[in-house]
């Protein structure tokens, strides 16, 4: 009997962060015989274990031969924006339900993308049940090291630079590592009405008027919504001014909020004056796109404590919450 055709030249196409499709060439003789594909899928950092699996063990996915390219999802739980291996085999199923397979391909790599609109409008859906109801604010506020805003005086001619966002929260987040911005807290104390006097980043605090940063002249975008094994979660929002390079960013890439009227941060006009409005039961971090010059706001030494277990700086998304993950690879 001729053996089956080893599958080459595999292709990966239309990879979204949960799903892809497969194709490859095979050689004509014996494809006939080919009643099934066998689908060898691994984390890089596990690509050589193809090489200690047996030409007749079946492997993770089996699956009927039928018209390439293949789709391949809910298989697995892909994750996004991961590297993987992928490996075919053909097959064929025998009378007794043994299969007779062929030599494994070449190994080929490719990643997983990152969470598309309609992912971050489900993630955007579950942040809106728990935002809670909306408290004045009237600061955009950052907590940082002494030394952070001496350089920026001496080094950037006073104005705060974006930096790329870390990888904290959903790793399928499109604004991980990409977009460029620079945080900011808007949270209030209820009592007090005014930002909470501890900080986990820093003893040092810039705060400036809430118009400056957040007006009709800008968008707001949604970027994510996560925890940390905690009790309590956070939601990113995006603020870019208008035809911005961050706005053009977040447009293609990010949900975009009515600023007058959502769930989480608002900017409306009341008797001629700008009032703003944050929800209660979530923590709001902000990214702003665009520099800002330290001479719109002020720099001061807060009085709490600096409480690092509240840092988010990298940090990893529960991915077991089911408050704040979506049915899509974690």
């Amino acid at each position: 009997m001729e053996e089956l055709p080893v599958p080459h030249n595999i292709k990966i196409s239309n990879i979204t962060c949960d799903s892809f499709k497969i194709s490859w060439d095979m050689d004509s003789k014996s494809k006939d015989r080919i009643t099934h594909y066998f689908i060898d899928l691994n984390k890089k950092e596990n690509k050589n274990s193809n090489k200690f699996k047996h030409k007749d063990v079946p492997t993770k996915l089996v699956a009927k031969a039928v018209p390439l390219p293949m789709t391949v999802r809910g298989h697995w739980f892909l994750s996004p924006r991961t590297e993987y291996t992928v490996a075919v085999q053909t097959a064929s199923k025998q009378v007794d339900g043994d299969y007779v397979v062929s030599e494994w391909s070449e190994i080929i790599e490719f990643c997983t993308a990152d969470y598309s609109k309609v992912h971050l409008t489900q993630l955007l859906e579950k942040a809106e049940v728990i935002a809670g109801r909306m408290l004045k604010l009237s600061v955009f506020y950052r907590n940082q090291h002494k030394e952070y805003f001496d350089y920026t005086r001496e080094h950037h001619g006073n104005a705060l630079q974006p930096s790329v966002k870390d990888n904290s929260g959903s790793h399928g987040s499109p604004i991980s590592g990409k977009l460029e911005g620079i945080f900011f807290s808007c949270n209030t104390e209820f009592n007090t009405g005014k930002p909470p006097q501890d900080s986990p980043y820093g003893r040092y605090r810039f705060e400036i008027a809430a118009e400056k940063l957040f007006n009709p002249n800008t968008n707001l975008y949604f970027g994510d919504f996560y925890c940390m094994y905690t009790a309590y979660h956070y939601v990113i929002l995006v603020i870019a001014p208008v035809g911005s390079p961050g706005d053009e960013f977040c447009k293609q890439r990010l949900p975009q909020l009515n600023i007058k009227d959502n769930k989480f941060l608002t900017c409306d006009e009341e008797d001629g004056v700008m009032v703003y409005h944050h929800a209660q039961d979530v923590i709001l971090e902000v990214i702003y796109t665009d520099p800002v010059d330290l001479s719109l706001g002020t720099v001061a030494e807060i009085t709490g404590h600096q409480l690092m277990s509240l840092s988010t700086a990298n940090a990893k998304k529960d991915p077991s919450c089911k408050t704040c993950n979506i049915s899509v690879g974690r």
